[in-house]
């Protein structure tokens, strides 16, 4: 049940239709483990956890730096060389005392990530690497529960929810993952796109609205313009086989 303090806090959007007290009880039952705590995992984190999501872990073996300061919300100069998820854990606390922040500081390898995400409702896939992204997604598959996926470079950003056997999983969708870079980005980049993972995951979780499903979505911040494409499934996936 909502206590009054919670009543007030999400009365306006308890207030959109098809919402009300038992939408907002069923998002605090709920789960989410998010993989990264940097730029795009900080905007997700933040509008989840103002949301009302019950249990949040965060999860990031690394710590901020300096340069991470421009998109990395969740930190400021204060916490350099404090790890990320321990950081989060302290800013997302301060703006919900309502829910409960788990920080995970292990590194997301093969052996662990079963465990680290275990009984989540959803995965937040807010890394800044597709190695980690593809064993996030094995792990999803394995466990039938969806992952929203979202990258950025530049100004311009990339979204997809990701759920199969009802969408390709994103090995269907890169089958190779690209090399490992140092890219640019501006800060309101990762803003956009880990907010639009928030929403996706909120969409799911409540069942309000419709996830973004075979599709990717791709926006271009030079000419604000968001664009979508279909996806399919590969039927040799080496992760989902194309089921």
């Amino acid at each position: 049940m909502l206590t009054e303090d919670e009543k007030k806090r999400y009365t306006r959007q308890m207030m959109m239709e098809g919402w009300g007290e038992a939408t907002q009880e069923k998002l605090k039952a709920m789960k989410v483990f998010i993989a990264g705590a940097g730029g795009l995992g900080s905007p997700a984190s933040i509008y989840l956890t103002v949301a009302g999501i019950g249990n949040i872990v965060l999860c990031d073996f690394d710590a901020p730096e300096l340069s991470n300061l421009n998109r990395q919300i969740l930190h400021d100069h204060t916490r350099i060389g404090i790890n990320k998820a321990i950081s989060g854990k302290m800013t997302l606390e301060k703006l919900n005392p309502n829910i409960r922040v788990t920080a995970v500081t292990d590194k997301i390898v093969e052996d662990n990530v079963d465990q680290l995400v275990a009984d989540a409702d959803i995965i937040m896939d807010c890394m800044d690497n597709f190695p980690t992204r593809y064993i996030l997604n094995d792990c999803a598959i394995r466990k039938h529960i969806p992952m929203v996926y979202g990258s950025i470079w530049g100004i311009e950003g990339r979204l997809s929810f990701i759920h199969v056997p009802e969408t390709p999983c994103l090995k269907c969708i890169f089958e190779e993952a690209p090399p490992k870079e140092v890219f640019p980005v501006l800060g309101a980049t990762p803003g956009v796109i880990g907010s639009l993972q928030a929403l996706e995951a909120v969409k799911y979780l409540t069942g309000i609205g419709r996830p973004l499903k075979n599709k990717l979505l791709v926006w271009e911040g030079e000419t604000t313009q968001f664009r979508t494409f279909p996806l399919h499934k590969n039927p040799s996936c080496p992760s989902c086989g194309g089921r």
